[in-house]
């Protein structure tokens, strides 16, 4: 369905990357989101809808590529084709159909165990140099490296069919033995080569030389994972009726944005890490619903706190979404008076515990600046939306319900 008259009305979508959680002994058995102070939060759920999104259908990895795209309105089990197939969008790499896109992370790997999955988190200035050296070693017609942002970066294998090789997220693996997840399948001769091979090449660049000295973690090797073909997306206008715009420092998430016809807003200070300017983000979104009725603000530093298995970072960056984030942006909506609804999800929970992702249900909240009636429900966290509700929705029905349909009473 089509709304061709958006009304005056604008539509904002907020994703804490990972922020759900579950229990913590050292939280002394809360969840990151229940320990953390979320006023704002906690206002808008009083007089709002809370529940439970599936943004990963049964059978499919629980990575932001498929929980983003569902947060984004699109089933993934119709759309997904890949995570790094995605990312090439951001950078706008052509593909062609039988080209397969590779993630290929800058990786610490000691005494054959995956130390860390970003390299210390390496600058992307680092990076690019590295990959201009891998290019230089192995780059080719049929295969070509690509510089991203820090440790993100990716693989093109033109005219090759090895979208079926099966690769483990190095996130997935942290302080495990990588031998025992190499990649396998057709062709994973291949991966296992240029992984073994970039050792070489990397242990001796400048780069890591200057990384070594300064007692940094290493780049000892790349990683391949979350490849994927082309993919193509029906226009966000066309499936929803509004145009708009995205604010992120991920690629992966600018990628859908870009594939789905909606605007990329760079935001200075934007860093997918812990550093970034939560606050900018949030003027920047005010700024652009004064020219599109839609935005979406990504926050990384949920998930990274997860990965890292540090729930007091975690429970930071959460408070730092709430106050920063969203509290500028309650402040920018109100001072112009406008009519707003408003959908809080995070694309997928990221285990502190486990570090790494789960395909597990995740809370929302969706709150219509007209509805000042109160809910049954005081608080927005995994033990009070539990409390309220236990009905599971498809995630990519959300943005339907954000944009189209009457929000429900909790």
């Amino acid at each position: 369905m089509v709304n061709s008259d958006a009304g005056g009305v604008k539509y904002l979508m907020l994703i804490p990357d990972g922020m759900a959680d579950q229990p913590l002994p050292d939280l002394h058995g809360k969840t990151p989101l229940e320990a953390a102070r979320t006023p704002h939060m906690d206002r808008l759920a009083c007089r709002g809808h809370v529940g439970w999104a599936q943004t990963v259908p049964d059978g499919m990895p629980a990575g932001s590529d498929v929980a983003c795209l569902s947060l984004f309105g699109y089933d993934p089990q119709v759309y997904h084709t890949g995570r790094a197939s995605i990312e090439a969008a951001s950078h706008a790499i052509p593909l062609g159909e039988e080209d397969v896109v590779f993630r290929c992370n800058f990786v610490t790997v000691q005494n054959n165990r995956l130390s860390d999955y970003s390299a210390g988190h390496i600058t992307t200035d680092e990076a690019q140099a590295l990959i201009a050296t891998l290019n230089q070693r192995f780059g080719s017609e049929e295969c070509t490296f690509y510089p991203g942002v820090s440790y993100r970066n990716l693989l093109v294998a033109r005219g090759h069919a090895r979208d079926q090789i099966r690769c483990t997220p190095p996130h997935d693996i942290a302080n495990q033995t990588i031998t025992t997840h190499w990649p396998e399948g057709p062709e994973a001769s291949w991966a296992q080569l240029l992984i073994r091979q970039s050792v070489e090449v990397l242990r001796e660049h400048p780069v890591n030389v200057q990384r070594r000295k300064n007692r940094l973690p290493e780049a000892t090797m790349i990683w391949l994972w979350g490849q994927g073909t082309r993919l193509n997306l029906p226009p966000f206008r066309t499936r929803f009726g509004v145009e708009g715009s995205v604010i992120t420092a991920v690629d992966l998430v600018r990628g859908l944005g870009l594939l789905a016809g909606l605007k990329i807003v760079h935001v200075p200070g934007a860093t997918g890490y812990f550093d970034t300017n939560y606050q900018g983000k949030a003027e920047y979104a005010v700024a652009a619903l004064e020219l599109h009725p839609f935005v979406v603000i990504h926050i990384e530093a949920t998930d990274e706190a997860g990965h890292l298995g540090d729930y007091r970072k975690k429970v930071e960056a959460i408070e730092a979404v709430d106050r920063l984030v969203l509290g500028t942006l309650l402040k920018g909506l109100e001072e112009r008076g406008w009519t707003y609804r408003l959908l809080i999800a995070p694309d997928h929970p990221t285990f502190v515990a486990t570090r790494t992702h789960v395909s597990d249900p995740v809370p929302y909240l969706l709150v219509s600046s007209t509805d000042q009636g109160l809910s049954s429900v005081t608080a927005f966290h995994e033990r009070a939306v539990r409390e309220a509700t236990d009905t599971v929705v498809p995630g990519h029905t959300l943005m339907e319900q954000l944009v189209h349909e009457k929000i429900p009473t909790t």
